[in-house]
């Protein structure tokens, strides 16, 4: 299903060539799940419609993340919460998603005090003209051209913006503040102290994240290992000597959650710090 400007194109789907509907209510009736994708205004619009008419509906998009009576669910950290759901199931930012699985696992270990997130966002996360963006500029760079941006405030290429999505009035930017509410919701920590920087990077596919974490009691980075080997999804790549740690080229077009640097944080006492890496596709 997609907008009135798509009906009637084919599109090939697993074999299959099937042909674009334009997504009304209407075209809901007798949909078992509905995958929503197109942005926040169409899912405010079309998914209550979709529900109304028994389709359970899992947005992608910021619309419904924060309303409390729609579940915001990671399926490795609060698969329980799906059984609240009244037609609407909501996935969270993908910023939020890498981050919650590792924070879940020393949450039930060691409890969590406080969390620092700087994320490193790949441009796929604004989409198709981000990445054209990028190639472009760095095409004209090597051509000695300048570099001129239309989607970012500054070229992107070789380069660091500190600015992803709009300024909130408490200096957080929307992305960062993302991240701080949806944890808290996911994890039913609503007073966890979090914090977050969030980075635009010229890479492709791939959001990194540098996270240091005060846990409630003492753990060792051998144990943290292994909490994380064990959650479903997560892989940990920690052999610093052999120049193993997760990297945005390595992990686009996996699945999994990829975790390394685990270290202790000496400026946290009693060995309840703890810093490391974390890395995943973002698409």
């Amino acid at each position: 299903l997609a907008s009135g400007r798509s009906a009637g194109r084919m599109v090939s789907v697993a074999g299959r060539t099937m042909e674009v509907v334009e997504a009304t209510p209407e075209a809901f009736i007798g949909v078992d799940i509905a995958l929503f994708s197109a942005g926040g205004d169409v899912s405010r619009q079309l998914a209550p419609q979709a529900a109304a008419r028994g389709a359970t509906v899992i947005d992608n998009s910021s619309a419904w993340r924060m309303d409390p009576s729609v579940p915001l669910v990671v399926s490795q950290v609060n698969p329980d919460d799906l059984a609240a759901h009244e037609g609407i199931i909501a996935n969270p930012n993908c910023s939020t998603m890498q981050l919650a699985p590792v924070l879940m696992a020393l949450r039930d270990a060691v409890g969590l005090e406080r969390v620092i997130v700087d994320t490193y966002q790949s441009v796929s996360g604004t989409g198709a003209r981000a990445m054209a963006e990028l190639e472009g500029q760095i095409r004209a760079h090597a051509a000695g051209e300048p570099k001129s941006a239309s989607v970012y405030p500054h070229p992107i290429a070789f380069n660091a913006i500190p600015e992803i999505d709009v300024f909130l009035d408490n200096g957080y930017t929307k992305e960062e503040w993302k991240v701080v509410a949806e944890s808290r919701k996911i994890l039913h920590l609503p007073d966890l102290r979090l914090s977050c920087t969030a980075v635009r990077i010229p890479v492709f596919i791939s959001h990194s994240e540098a996270i240091h974490i005060e846990t409630g009691t003492p753990i060792t980075p051998e144990a943290a290992r292994a909490l994380f080997a064990a959650v479903k999804g997560v892989v940990v790549q920690d052999d610093p000597g052999q120049h193993v740690y997760p990297l945005a080229s390595h992990a686009a077009g996996h699945d999994e959650i990829f975790v390394g640097r685990i270290r202790q944080d000496p400026s946290i006492p009693d060995g309840r710090g703890l810093a490391l890496w974390v890395v995943s596709d973002n698409v």
